[in-house]
């Protein structure tokens, strides 16, 4: 059985596999393997560094010691968010996201925003499927041929916990999207 637990800094080349395996699957048309072989040691770099942030939580689903799914967030960024392919529209990436969104929101963030790929369609259908709306900022990606990325932006008002009641002392529970495209 899946368990999400926050990674720690012996997961890095398991998330830089994990992200491998998700980005060569979904990404082969915008960086084409032949051309633009996967920047493997850059992003296990990269992945050191994050899990060294103390801004930054990452958090993983993992069955039996396998990562299946990946999310990295900070205050306002959902920064990373990668399920492997052979779990995609199981419900994996929802889950992480609505965690990640959830603390974004218990932190006291009011809106959360990510960057995407333009031309990751898939992602897109899904960010927006979740209540995400496109923003007005782009730029070019880190990794050639350097394609757009587009910013998205979120509300987190049905992530934000329901005021005490001050008649009994508790305190409402964060509501999470239960709708999946994944």
């Amino acid at each position: 059985m899946a368990a999400m637990r926050e990674a720690d800094a012996v997961d890095f080349a398991a998330l830089r596999d994990l992200e491998q395996s998700a980005s060569v699957a979904a990404l082969g048309h915008i960086f084409p393997p032949d051309r633009y072989p996967y920047p493997a040691d850059r992003v296990l770099a990269r992945w050191r560094l994050v899990l060294d942030d103390s801004a930054v939580t990452v958090l993983v689903e993992e069955c039996s010691g396998e990562l299946l799914g990946l999310a990295a967030y900070d205050d306002r960024w959902l920064q990373h968010l990668a399920v492997h392919p052979d779990r995609w529209r199981g419900g994996l990436g929802t889950g992480l996201q609505a965690a990640s969104l959830a603390a974004m929101a218990e932190r006291g963030a009011r809106t959360a925003h990510l960057w995407v790929l333009a031309d990751n369609h898939g992602a897109r259908r899904f960010y927006e499927h979740t209540g995400w709306r496109l923003a007005a900022d782009e730029r070019e990606a880190e990794y050639p041929p350097h394609p757009p990325v587009v910013s998205y932006a979120r509300d987190l008002g049905d992530f934000r916990r329901e005021p005490r009641d001050d008649r009994d002392g508790r305190a409402g529970s964060a509501a999470a999207p239960t709708d999946s495209l994944e």
